[in-house]
């Protein structure tokens, strides 16, 4: 792979409720280079991909022996770890910790909890590698991380499913619709949607609005600076309301979790689904070949191709003990011949340019995507602020529930803007 796959801006998750528990790994014996101090290096990590974690330990293993100090990776299940960080990078920080990149790392930058490591990017000469996926971990010019895998969100779909409907991916709004009357016809929900975890009902906030009003736009409404009455954010639920009202998605999806929603995909009970690749986890092995991926339909053809793209990272806490170590470990973490082999069990999109195709077609589908896309944003909950962001999940969540109450959860959002921005 030669392109980098963010040459434009940057922009959740690996997930699967497999892995918790803490893994100490140690072995001593080994020449250990100065910078180590031979000290303990404890890493966070929200690793929920039991392979990827496996390789994690593995890496941090194979580290402990060739620096001859002891390596502690503490693995916590992925939604726990968003509430405990806000505690233990005040007291009791990690050396390393995993964590996004964007609006949610520049939050903790803001407050002095996230270590510049600027020195290990000149060192390495990772801008060299990265490209603009660099300015996914830069604030005022400095690094505070390092950028890990991403994921290219989009319309998922069964390729039997499509191929017994006659259906092909819907290009424009009209094709959805369109498709949507295909799926009902044969007793297929159209959309699996479940918002139980609040976030998927703002990915598709999201893309509607990308798509209706473009990037600019819409990271200024990210950004606070924009109001949640602005007539043109109408258009958004006035089309995702029609929606809703044609029964386009999963009856009670506040009752199911992203997994269970993607169950009914893999079950062929529901037509296509707004996720990331992680929805691959829902799918039994044997039925992994079916999976296929497409953008999002095109709305207004006005507006510029604009899409989703997380950008996940990993980070030195400012008040970590073993700072030189912690830049020890990533200096060898990040190597391609680690990252990859880390990156490739949870289908993530690799931010250097240096790493080898991988053998996940949904990834490479993902990469030469990306190649068209004249710029991302990230997701709703790591484009804006973390409080208002929290206001939008549920707000959205209600929205598709009850969508005669848009009105006053507008406003609910709009006082929230305000009281946050101090406007």
């Amino acid at each position: 792979m030669t392109f980098n796959l963010l040459g434009r801006q940057s922009g959740r998750r690996a997930f699967l409720k497999q892995a918790g528990a803490v893994s100490a790994v140690a072995m001593a014996g080994f020449p250990m280079p100065a910078i180590a101090q031979a000290q303990d290096i404890n890493i966070i990590s929200d690793e929920n991909n039991a392979d990827a974690l496996a390789i994690l330990r593995k890496i941090a293993d194979d580290f402990g022996k060739q620096a001859g100090v002891k390596v502690v990776v503490n693995n916590m299940d992925h939604e726990a770890h968003k509430t405990a960080i806000r505690n233990y990078l005040v007291a009791g920080a990690p050396d390393i910790c995993f964590w996004f990149s964007g609006n949610r790392m520049r939050a903790f930058v803001k407050r002095g909890l996230f270590d510049d490591i600027s020195d290990l990017f000149e060192k390495e000469k990772y801008k060299d590698v990265l490209g603009a996926a660099a300015g996914a971990v830069t604030v005022d010019g400095k690094q505070y991380g390092l950028p890990t895998g991403g994921t290219l969100w989009g319309m998922f779909y069964r390729k039997d499913v499509f191929t017994q409907l006659g259906a092909t991916p819907p290009a424009n709004w009209d094709d959805l619709v369109a498709f949507g009357a295909k799926c009902k016809s044969a007793n297929l929900t159209p959309i699996a949607m479940g918002t139980k975890e609040l976030w998927p009902a703002a990915g598709w906030f999201d893309q509607m609005n990308l798509r209706i009003n473009g990037l600019d736009k819409h990271m200024a409404l990210m950004n606070g600076e924009m109001s949640y009455l602005d007539p043109s954010l109408k258009p958004v639920f006035d089309q995702w309301e029609t929606l809703i009202k044609q029964g386009f998605f999963t009856p009670n999806n506040t009752s199911f979790g992203w997994q269970e929603a993607g169950a009914l995909l893999a079950q062929k009970k529901a037509g296509m689904m707004n996720l990331g690749a992680f929805v691959r986890y829902a799918f039994p092995k044997e039925d992994l070949d079916q999976l296929a991926f497409s953008t999002f339909p095109t709305i207004d053809p006005k507006v510029g191709h604009f899409e989703e793209f997380s950008l996940n990272s990993v980070h030195i806490p400012a008040n970590a003990k073993n700072k030189q170590g912690a830049r020890e470990f990533l200096s060898y973490f990040y190597r391609p011949e680690n990252l990859g082999p880390y990156l490739e069990p949870g289908g993530n999109v690799p931010p250097r340019n240096d790493l080898p195709p991988s053998k996940d077609p949904l990834v490479n589908i993902a990469v030469e995507t990306l190649k068209t896309v004249q710029s991302t944003s990230q997701y709703y909950d790591r484009d804006s602020d973390p409080d208002m962001a929290q206001a939008g999940l549920v707000g959205f969540q209600e929205f598709m529930a009850k969508p005669e109450r848009r009105d006053a959860i507008l406003q609910r959002l709009e006082g929230t803007r305000k009281r946050i921005y101090k406007i």
